[in-house]
């Protein structure tokens, strides 16, 4: 026998074994960003929050978390609630709040009270963030059926239980427009014309489901009446609609030809204003094999089919789009194993994985997206991370709101990104993403600083590779020699308290100490310290290991 055959051949199996060991934890892909090559202005999109429960806003850890998104954008960030016109005395629930903004005397005149609904939007206002005022939802005195009024909805319990007495029509239209009217021009008279002009004004909410009880023309009926009392009160208020459930299909064509060309139910003149046009999207996760699949190409399919809507109006072709409820799923407040997703990196990467095929939908319709609505906030008096689609829990921030950090700081213009790793938009929306991960990017130039966040995403919450990434980075042609390097992480060890939570032993009565710890473990956090990186004519070249779930964003200055 030649035993020196054996050995090598020994050695190359070895070496082999050695290589495809590597192989399995690890795989390349290569993305490369052209400063020279611009697709336009970076919106942005992200800007947009919102929660069924108004009352939140103004408690302990509401105010914590307004105030966190005010900073990201001040002046910029709009919250969207519900119940914002809903009778009662502003304790709150889940999927529930109210504001007791009208009653009625014996006689039946109106009594207005702004108390509760000045403290939700003082909240927001001295925190940065601006109203997108949902007028809705139907005062008790005023519905046709306010027997049952409350809901006592929890998540144990079948969605429709929280479609009662708030859902009907109004008895007196007029009495409806009033109110409206009113409530508007008390808001011009406390904030000021310049600063309520630059609201969003929409009525109700998805009202081709259970959150409206009429038909679809008493919806429209509704929605010019209100209308109506907005533009009496400040004709130069920007108003739109109609917050469909999905894209809303015949539902929003009906209420976009009514816009259009109708006969307004208020006025009896043709059309109604409309300034920006909104629909809902959301994802579809499930549990299979023990681990949640998310759906991404439900939302993005949905979002697809509400920009081809739009699109096919040439006078809606240039107004802006707002994406009123834009998420993993459809309900914030439930639980259950598909939602088990929520605390985690699945959640943050997800995020942004969606958001930056938002941008490509529009461009491939030609829309004018203004923003993408997230539907999360947090949820006051609860466990530590009971599972609840939010961004914070017990004023501890989750590694989602890590995600809204990272896009606060890309500005200027949007620059093309290739990567070797990316799938297609249109395999996302026909298969999801099961086979293949998606690892990809987003880019964005101002002035001499080059923003990149890269991704790694799967819809299956499971372990997978890292991505072995080389970031190849061109057009720097105003840079010198060397560039200043920042690298900003979301993984399992980064801007992630929900690990830190658990490495605490979960506790649900964190010390002081604990609690601070967790509060850091939240934030968003550098991948070391900067580094100096060489540019070499107008190009550079940086590679890191981005594991499954994760999310890089690289800033380059110089």
């Amino acid at each position: 026998m030649n035993l020196k055959f054996v050995w090598r051949s020994a050695g190359a199996l070895l070496a082999m074994n050695l290589l495809q060991a590597v192989a399995a934890d690890s795989f390349p892909v290569t993305i490369r960003v052209d400063a020279n090559k611009s697709t336009g202005g970076l919106k942005p999109i992200w800007r947009f929050f919102g929660a069924d429960e108004p009352n939140y806003a103004y408690m302990t850890n509401g105010r914590k978390l307004i105030a966190e998104l005010g900073e990201l954008a001040p002046k910029q960030v709009f919250f969207r609630a519900h119940n914002l016109l809903t009778s009662g005395d502003g304790t709150p629930a889940l999927k529930w709040g109210s504001t007791g903004a009208y009653r009625e005397d014996a006689d039946g005149k109106p009594i207005y009270d702004w108390t509760i609904v000045d403290r939700i939007f003082d909240t927001y206002l001295s925190r940065g963030v601006r109203p997108y005022a949902q007028i809705g939802f139907m005062p008790k005195e005023m519905s046709i059926k306010p027997e049952p009024y409350q809901h006592q909805w929890n998540p144990r319990r079948g969605y429709n239980d929280i479609y009662t007495g708030w859902t009907y029509p109004p008895k007196d239209y007029d009495k409806w427009r009033e109110l409206v009217f009113q409530w508007t021009k008390h808001c011009v008279e406390k904030y000021g014309r310049i600063e309520v002009e630059s609201w969003y004004w929409e009525v109700w909410n998805e009202p081709n489901i259970g959150y409206w009880k009429g038909t679809p023309a008493e919806f429209r009926k509704l929605h010019d009446y209100a209308i109506d009392g907005v533009k009496r009160a400040l004709p130069t208020a920007r108003v739109g609609g109609a917050d469909t459930a999905g894209s809303g299909g015949k539902f929003t064509r009906d209420f976009l030809e009514h816009c259009l060309r109708g006969t307004n139910f208020a006025t009896g003149k043709v059309g109604t204003p409309i300034d920006f046009v909104s629909f809902h999207a959301k994802g579809s996760p499930v549990t299979t094999n023990g681990h949640v699949r998310m759906g991404i190409a439900n939302q993005l399919r949905t979002i697809d089919e509400g920009f081809r809507i739009v699109a096919s109006y040439p006078e809606l072709k240039a107004k802006p789009i707002v994406i009123g409820e834009s998420d993993p799923e459809g309900c914030a407040a439930c639980q259950g194993p598909s939602l088990a997703y929520r605390n985690g990196t699945m959640y943050s990467s997800y995020t942004a994985a969606c958001f930056a095929r938002k941008h490509d939908l529009a461009d491939r319709h030609g829309v004018n997206l203004e923003g993408a609505l997230t539907w999360a906030f947090e949820f006051e008096d609860q466990p530590y991370f009971a599972g609840f689609r939010s961004l914070a829990s017990n004023g501890i921030d989750k590694p989602v709101l890590n995600v809204f950090r990272m896009f606060a700081r890309m500005h200027g213009r949007r620059l093309a990104a290739e990567s070797s790793g990316s799938l297609t938009l249109d395999d996302m929306m026909r298969r999801g993403v099961r086979d293949q991960p998606d690892v990809s990017a987003i880019a964005s130039l101002e002035d001499n600083k080059l923003s990149v966040m890269v991704w790694h995403y799967h819809d299956d919450d499971v372990a997978g590779p890292d991505a072995e990434v080389e970031l190849n980075l061109g057009g720097l042609t105003t840079a010198k020699d060397n560039a200043r390097l920042e690298h900003f992480r979301i993984d399992e060890d980064h801007s992630n308290a929900f690990t830190a939570w658990k490495k605490m032993g979960s506790p649900q009565q964190p010390t002081a100490a604990q609690y601070a710890q967790l509060e850091k473990a939240g934030q968003l956090a550098a991948l070391g310290e900067a580094q100096t990186v060489r540019v070499n004519g107008g190009a550079s070249t940086v590679k890191f290991k981005l594991p499954r779930q994760g999310v890089s964003l690289l800033q380059l200055s110089w």
